[in-house]
């Protein structure tokens, strides 16, 4: 079974717990300023948006947020939850938007699900859907936070300088990569001159 598949079963086996667990908080809410700040406009792509918390946050903040999500029992929670917000069912991997649709991709602890052969491409897909001047945010994982974590879900964890590779090599310029307690945020921006392969920094 594709890795992403078996990881969508888990969580429409058990949505009612991972809604109640995603739910109890926004992290854009407590981590998003950075990128509110670096954003040129208000159009939003929530990737992994889940049940909606982050797009809650996006919308109480004036945002155009649209929420994309593999899992249906999530987008039908946040869509009861966000009625006024737009919600996608499809594959990160393969986004169903245009060319340069997006201000900014918001990923918060959703790419990490993606299998490590894919991550490129995944980046890839991420800019292709970002303006001339658009930001993404990644929050991905540097190990294991509980026992067993990965025994129905899949997940790859990367070291700061792992991250920071691979968002380069796409053509994106990391503004900042932090590492703090067992996750690595990421902020960056389109290169400028809209080639892939940006500057180390």
């Amino acid at each position: 079974m594709d890795p992403i598949s078996g990881t969508i079963e888990e969580y429409e086996s058990n949505a009612d717990a991972y809604v109640r667990k995603y739910r109890s908080e926004s992290v854009a809410a407590r981590y998003g300023e950075p990128f509110f700040d670096a954003l040129a406009g208000d159009r939003l792509l929530d990737v992994g948006c889940g049940p909606g918390s982050d797009v809650s946050t996006f919308e109480a903040a004036g945002y155009d947020v649209t929420g994309l999500d593999p899992t249906s029992s999530f987008l039908q929670a946040a869509r009861d939850r966000d009625s006024r917000a737009s919600f996608v069912r499809g594959d990160m991997r393969d986004l169903p938007f245009d060319d340069a649709a997006f201000d900014g991709v918001w990923s918060s602890a959703s790419f990490l699900h993606v299998p490590r052969s894919d991550a490129t491409a995944t980046l890839r897909e991420f800019r292709r859907v970002l303006r001339p001047d658009g930001v993404a945010f990644l929050l991905v994982k540097r190990a294991p936070t509980s026992v067993g974590e990965s025994r129905d879900r899949h997940f790859e964890y990367y070291r700061a300088d792992e991250i920071r590779s691979i968002v380069t090599d796409v053509g994106f310029d990391p503004l900042f990569v932090e590492t703090e307690a067992n996750w690595v945020s990421v902020l960056a921006g389109v290169e400028p001159d809209g080639t892939e392969g940006g500057s180390q920094r």
